[in-house]
């Protein structure tokens, strides 16, 4: 600015000197304006600095979540001998715990494959571009880039993920092409903080584990319908307050020296890949795959097993059902099976982490539930905690947690038995304890960075460059779900 002075434009220079030189009152608040905005800027700059710091320095330590399951293990191991578990017992938990989640492990595997199945096809990506080319202003590029990524998490949170940078890159480029200034690299970090709706979406993997017959849990808690979890009105309150928050620092924290997303190529590339070509069937077999009609008999299928689950056995939404609408949208849009298997052979690389990670958490859960170690540490928790301290202290123990656990079903699995207990022993629901655990849950996708390493991957951008960002909106969610899950009726 200004031949990369720091001292303030050359007009103001001259005539701060005196009014008698021609000082004028709008171009002394221009001055003053310009010298706050260069504060701002290198405050913000050394915060940056300290954040991206702090990144690094979480990459480094932060271990895996393989590595994270076998320290927990160890640890809940010598707790339970040291509290008088004995070595059988503590053995006997684990066995119990190891393979208790064979078919939750499959059906989160289907979940990851099958979103991601569907957020590549044409009409997701059609509907993208389309929109993106509808706001006129600022305000309208973060309103509607924010509301389309919420909605896209709200239906599941592979979803959310595969496209909030298509839909990052998308809008700016048409905000840019305007002559709309976007800072990219914090309207990437925004539209990731709106990934949050997913935490009390149709993918809430602990709200849909406890709504579903036979969950680990059942003998507890019983059957949680989701109108008293993820459809109560507190989880709608803080979805919509959350959004609403988002627009609105968003739109006031924009940096003003935007760094336009034409600045960034690898990042533009992301809608400038053409599909692969089909080569055309050679065929009778390679024609029939290539055949409508197909997917169609099996979309029949589906739809009389969900007209059969919602119809005739009046059940509510759960993870069997939500595969099943996810199977049957994504055969529906792909239309052929070809389509289908070659993007489902490329998505199924995405579930590899669930195939053993899920044991490996279910053994830990078995410690916990199996022996003492759980009634100890939930009335060391409730020792503490009344009906408005336990939601702030729930959301605190997940976002630990969380840390070291980067999975909604797996931290549930792993805290789910102690947080009931708690929550029953502090005099509130269940419930309300399982949506304060969640705003600690995602509060480690916000702070740790794991996902950030995810998402900046796709965007093909350093995720260093906005995770400072994402803070801001951590500590937006933060507070907002501690206020809302412990006054709000849930």
């Amino acid at each position: 600015m200004w031949g990369g002075s720091r001292v303030g434009p050359p007009l103001f220079n001259n005539r701060i000197r005196g009014v008698g030189r021609g000082l004028t009152a709008s171009r002394f608040l221009e001055g003053i304006l310009f010298m706050s905005t260069t504060e701002v800027t290198e405050a913000t700059d050394v915060t940056t600095s300290k954040l991206e710091l702090f990144a690094r320095v979480m990459g480094r330590f932060v271990p895996d979540a393989i590595t994270a399951a076998v320290i927990l293990m160890l640890g809940l191991i010598v707790m339970a001998l040291a509290i008088g578990n004995t070595f059988t017992r503590t053995l006997d938990a684990y066995y119990q715990g190891l393979w208790m989640l064979l078919p939750f492990t499959m059906q989160m595997t289907l979940i990851i494959v099958l979103s991601s199945v569907l957020g590549t096809t044409p009409f997701f990506k059609n509907a993208i571009t389309r929109l993106s080319t509808l706001p006129k202003t600022r305000l309208q590029v973060i309103a509607l880039s924010v509301l389309v990524t919420a909605c896209a998490a709200y239906l599941y949170w592979g979803l959310g993920l595969a496209m909030t940078p298509l839909i990052a890159v998308h809008f700016a480029r048409e905000a840019e092409r305007k002559g709309i200034k976007l800072d990219f690299l914090f309207f990437l970090a925004l539209l990731w903080g709106a990934n949050a709706a997913w935490q009390f979406g149709l993918s809430s993997s602990a709200a849909l584990l406890m709504a579903t017959p036979g969950h680990f849990l059942e003998k507890t808690t019983g059957i949680m319908p989701l109108s008293t979890t993820i459809w109560s009105p507190a989880a709608i309150i803080h979805e919509i307050c959350f959004v609403i928050i988002l627009i609105a620092v968003g739109y006031w924290l924009m940096p003003r020296n935007a760094r336009p997303v034409s600045q960034f190529p690898d990042a533009c590339k992301l809608t400038e890949e053409a599909p692969p070509i089909d080569p055309g069937p050679a065929n009778f077999s390679e024609r029939l795959e290539r055949n409508p009609i197909v997917p169609l008999i099996i979309c029949a299928m589906l739809g009389a097993w969900l007209y059969n689950h919602f119809g005739n056995k009046n059940l509510s939404l759960d993870i069997n059902a939500l595969n099943t609408i996810l199977l049957f949208s994504c055969l529906l849009l792909h239309r052929t099976i070809y389509r289908f298997i070659q993007t489902l052979q490329r998505a199924v690389l995405s579930s590899w982490p669930i195939i053993v990670i899920y044991h490996l958490y279910a053994g830990v859960a078995g410690l916990i539930q199996f022996t003492s170690v759980g009634e100890v540490l939930a009335g060391l928790v409730s020792s503490v905690s009344t009906p408005y301290t336990f939601p702030a202290l729930a959301a605190f123990s997940g976002t630990i947690v969380s840390i070291f656990i980067p999975s909604s079903g797996g931290q549930w699995v792993i805290q789910g038995y102690v947080t009931s207990a708690a929550a029953t022993a502090a005099g509130v629901t269940v419930q309300r304890g399982l949506l304060a655990l969640s705003i600690g849950d995602h509060m480690g996708n916000l702070i740790a960075p794991f996902w950030y390493v995810v998402v900046a991957g796709v965007a093909r951008v350093n995720f260093r460059e906005f995770f400072g960002y994402g803070l801001i909106f951590a500590v937006l969610w933060f507070f907002l779900g501690v206020v809302v899950f412990t006054f709000a009726p849930c």
